[in-house]
C-alpha cells in the first residue's frame, strides 16, 4: 500500500491525529527548505502522512495518518468529498459573483467544478482574530468543494474580482467540523465513526 508514493507496512499500529495546521506551515511530514511543517507540530513514533493539503498560507482542520486504505478513500477525486472552507475576501461579492462561483470558474486547467457559495458572518469565536478586521471593506464566504486543485478557491475568487484574504479548512471528510482547535491529537472514537463513514 502506498500513501503519497510512500509505503505503509501492514504490522504497524495505525494512528489517526487531528491536528489544526496554523498559516506558515507545510501540510507535508518534511520541509527541504527550512520552513516549518506538521512534524514541527505534532511528534508521534509512527510516520504519519497529511490526508489532503493545505497551501502554506492557509490554515484549518488536518488529518495525519498511516492508514493508507482509508487515506485513499478520503482523497481519490472519484469520490467527491466535499472540502468546506470559510474564506475572508475582499469587497463583497454579489450576485453574479456568488453564480459565477456556484456554477465554476474558467482557470488555466479548465472550468472548476460547480461548488457551493456564500455569505456568511464569520469564522466561530476560537478561529476569530484581530487582523481580519480592515480598513477596506471585506466579506466572509463558506465554500464546499469536490475537488482538489492546487489553490484552488484563491484561483476562483481572484478572477471574480475578490481576492483571498484568510483561507480557513473546516469540516469535510477528513475534518469533522469547526468544534475545535486541537494541536495535535488522537482522532477520538466519534471522529473515528465519521472517517469511516465517509469513507465508505
Amino acid at each position: 500500500m502506498l500513501l503519497d508514493g510512500h509505503p505503509l507496512t501492514g504490522s504497524e499500529a495505525l494512528r489517526y491525529i487531528v491536528l489544526y495546521k496554523p498559516a506558515g506551515y507545510l501540510s507535508d511530514t518534511e520541509s527541504t527548505d527550512g520552513r516549518p511543517c506538521l512534524v514541527d507540530l505534532v511528534k508521534v513514533p509512527q510516520r504519519l502522512y497529511p490526508v489532503g493539503r493545505l497551501d502554506f498560507d492557509s490554515e484549518g482542520l488536518m488529518l495525519l495518518t498511516n492508514d493508507g486504505n482509508l487515506a485513499h478513500r478520503l482523497t481519490h477525486p472519484r469520490y467527491e468529498h466535499p472540502k468546506e472552507y470559510l474564506v475572508l475576501v475582499e469587497g463583497k461579492p454579489g450576485p453574479i459573483a456568488l453564480r459565477k462561483l456556484r456554477q465554476g470558474i474558467e482557470l488555466s486547467g479548465g472550468k472548476t467544478a460547480p461548488a457551493e457559495a456564500e455569505i456568511v458572518d464569520g469564522p466561530p469565536p476560537y478561529l476569530a482574530r484581530s487582523s481580519d478586521a480592515r480598513s477596506q471593506p471585506t466579506s466572509w464566504l463558506r465554500m464546499v468543494l469536490r475537488e482538489g486543485r492546487k489553490r484552488e478557491i484563491r484561483h476562483m475568487t481572484a478572477v471574480v474580482g475578490h481576492p483571498v484574504l484568510r483561507l480557513i479548512r473546516g469540516s469535510g471528510a477528513a475534518a469533522p467540523g469547526y468544534t475545535s482547535k486541537p494541536a495535535g491529537r488522537d482522532a477520538t472514537l466519534t471522529e473515528l465513526r465519521h472517517l469511516r463513514r465517509a469513507a465508505r
